[in-house]
């Protein structure tokens, strides 16, 4: 049986999308802690790294994030500008939500990421 994800994706309609899913989470995560490898991401968000490089694809071609390599590292940074994509509220961009948390975590990296 499939589950609702690949349901939902094999139905060409979106799977729910939240600030709670794991997509919000792993922006949160970005937000924080912009230069955090994969591992770390699903280590402090409790999802497997098969997932997080699932939602990274997935906020990347949405343009949530964007994705600047340095050497093997990854590093991501949040467009606040992108679309909230929950239907309730369409219209409204992640800049009211994560502008303050993203400018902290560029300024210092705080003690939530490892």
């Amino acid at each position: 049986m499939a589950t609702r994800g690949r349901s939902a994706r094999g139905s060409g309609k979106r799977p729910g999308w939240s600030l709670l899913s794991p997509q919000g989470r792993v922006l949160f995560h970005i937000a924080v802690c912009p230069d955090a490898p994969v591992q770390e991401i699903a280590r402090n968000r409790d999802l497997t790294e098969r997932a997080v490089w699932g939602v990274v694809r997935d906020l990347r071609r949405r343009g949530m994030i964007h994705l600047r390599k340095r050497g093997r590292r990854h590093h991501y940074a949040i467009n606040l500008d992108a679309p909230l994509l929950h239907p309730t509220i369409r219209g409204l961009t992640l800049r009211p939500i994560l502008g303050r948390i993203a400018a902290q975590g560029r300024r210092r990296r705080p003690e939530v990421c490892d």
